[in-house]
């Protein structure tokens, strides 16, 4: 039995969880990637799936080993890249995740910054507000804000961001200045409804307010846009409207009650085995939004 390709196998079944849907992918036929699997069990002497008529699920002993065999296969992956030369010089598709608004803003300009420095290079974004897992999904390199669970990814502390709550000149003119979060209550609250979001505004000193928004919206472009045309105040996080205070369009309230501020991070997962790819973006990366002063 080849040890190397009965480990890809495995895998690919672990992450399909079809034994179909693996043999279309690696151009094997079903029976062979289930013999495969059968003998890597046999080898090893503990059952690897649990196989029911819809699904295919990682027994105990094959979750443990799954992750063996990533490690195993990833090394293996990095042994031949490194013999062709290809930790030398970035090569290959480059795919990045943020949110949505921070990759549009934010990091979008880094990767064509990157791009024009090595031509050769091709990307991908993948601009979500929601939790991304990075090895299923492929991805490189991640920009996450807030506190990071554990993990064995490398991450680059860059910077944090302060959630503010904010409102237009005229809004605060015609409706007072809140002095504290209480007085929140008194006024008209537009809040996004987005993924990252939730209707109880915290605050620094342990002060809770739970918000009855007259307006949700599904984005917090769309919260912002309604806050600087003077209809109420919004809560985001200062990035989102870094333009909006320069020009004045927006002014920040109740800073002084202000929870600490979110750390962001540069996330990859192969730490010091990375490609050149990837090792040229986090370094432009890091260099970027550390200088940015939104972030110190």
């Amino acid at each position: 039995m080849d040890r190397w390709l009965a480990m890809r196998v495995f895998v690919k079944v672990a992450e399909t969880e079809s034994f179909a849907k693996t043999a279309r992918q690696m151009h094997m036929s079903a029976p062979a990637v289930t013999r495969t699997v059968a003998a890597l069990e046999a080898l090893i002497g503990a059952r690897l799936f649990v196989r029911t008529t819809r699904s295919v699920k990682t027994t105990e002993a094959g979750g443990r080993y799954l992750a063996d065999c990533r490690r195993i296969l990833g090394d293996i992956a990095e042994a031949e890249s490194a013999a062709a030369g290809l930790y030398a010089e970035p090569s290959g598709t480059l795919i990045v995740t943020a949110s949505s608004m921070f990759g549009q803003m934010y990091v979008l300009p880094i990767v064509t910054e990157y791009l024009d420095a090595f031509p050769g290079m091709r990307a991908r974004t993948f601009f979500v507000d929601r939790p991304v897992n990075i090895v299923d999904e492929g991805i490189d390199v991640a920009i996450r804000i807030g506190h990071l669970p554990d993990s064995g990814f490398t991450a680059i502390q860059v910077g944090s961001v302060r959630r503010v709550i904010c409102g237009s000149p005229a809004y605060l003119d015609s409706r007072g200045v809140p002095a504290a979060p209480a007085d929140l209550r008194n006024h008209r609250i537009v809040a996004s409804n987005s993924a990252w979001a939730s209707p109880e505004w915290r605050f620094g000193d342990g002060q809770k307010v739970v918000i009855d928004a007259a307006l949700q919206c599904n984005t917090n472009e769309a919260a912002i846009s309604t806050a600087k045309a003077g209809w109420g105040l919004t809560r985001v996080l200062l990035y989102q409207i870094g333009p909006a205070l320069l020009d004045g369009t927006l002014q920040i309230v109740l800073s002084e009650f202000e929870e600490p501020a979110l750390p962001i991070h540069v996330l990859y997962p192969e730490g010091r085995q990375a490609p050149a790819k990837v090792r040229a973006f986090v370094d432009l990366a890091v260099s970027r939004l550390k200088s940015n002063p939104l972030f110190s």
